[in-house]
């Protein structure tokens, strides 16, 4: 797998080690250096990567700053010399996290991980739409739970919620908490089986119990039905009740 690679750090010391580090795994490629995130911006418009090594203090702007402007972001392993950063840096789900002095061996763990993501997303395992179908056409779906995947079959699901940036998956037999958005996972699910009710809930159509004014029932699980929700949920079960 050829991985293409941008490095973004204001210390010259520590971007020519990373070139180095680079240089020395032959499934990278750099394609481009920056100095700030600035540069960087405008770099990955022309340049797009793979993964990005991102240093987090630097002038001007943030890392993480940056990282958050990005539509469409990268993988993402950062470095820095500062380990208090680590906590929100895994929030914005990075591939791992550096702490300067960088050694080799941990810079190779490190891209190894970020290789291991990348050949899922190919795939379509951790979000990512392949050119043909969805991930869940095929019944299935596969979502990082720590350091693996998990295969969940999408008959099983039962609802699904949602808290910041991680969401809980609940089926008959098992509970499963991953590290990725709700609205993420929505796009994964086929409009068929599932509906979004609630900012914070997405819940299987068939394992409806019953539904009361603005809450809908699982089993003995109630959910509450958002408001801008509301009027397409009953749109829904209006139209089972008149078939």
């Amino acid at each position: 797998m050829n991985i293409r690679c941008h490095i973004i750090d204001d210390e010259p010391m520590a971007r020519d080690l990373l070139r180095l580090y680079v240089e020395k795994l032959p499934g990278l490629k750099l394609t481009a250096v920056s100095s700030n995130p600035l540069e960087a911006l405008e770099l990955l418009k022309s340049q797009p990567a793979d993964l990005l090594f991102l240093d987090i203090q630097m002038p001007e702007m943030t890392g993480l700053a940056l990282l958050r402007m990005l539509e469409n972001p990268p993988l993402v392993i950062l470095t820095t010399a500062f380990s208090e950063f680590a906590l929100e840096s895994y929030e914005l789900d990075v591939a791992d996290f550096l702490k300067k002095p960088i050694t080799f061996e941990r810079f190779v763990k490190a891209v190894g991980k970020a290789e291991q993501r990348l050949m899922a997303r190919e795939a379509g395992l951790s979000g990512g739409v392949p050119a043909k179908e969805k991930p869940g056409a095929a019944g299935y779906i596969f979502v990082k739970e720590g350091t693996r995947f998990v295969k969940v079959m999408l008959e099983e699901i039962l609802y699904i919620e949602g808290l910041k940036n991680y969401v809980t998956i609940y089926t008959g037999q098992q509970k499963i908490v991953s590290l990725q958005r709700l609205k993420t996972l929505e796009e994964q699910l086929p409009g068929e089986r599932f509906i979004r009710v609630h900012n914070s809930y997405i819940i299987s159509k068939k394992a409806i119990s019953s539904v009361k004014e603005n809450e809908v029932w699982i089993g003995a699980v109630k959910i509450p039905i958002g408001e801008s929700y509301l009027r397409t949920f009953m749109a829904f079960v209006e139209g089972l009740h008149l078939r």
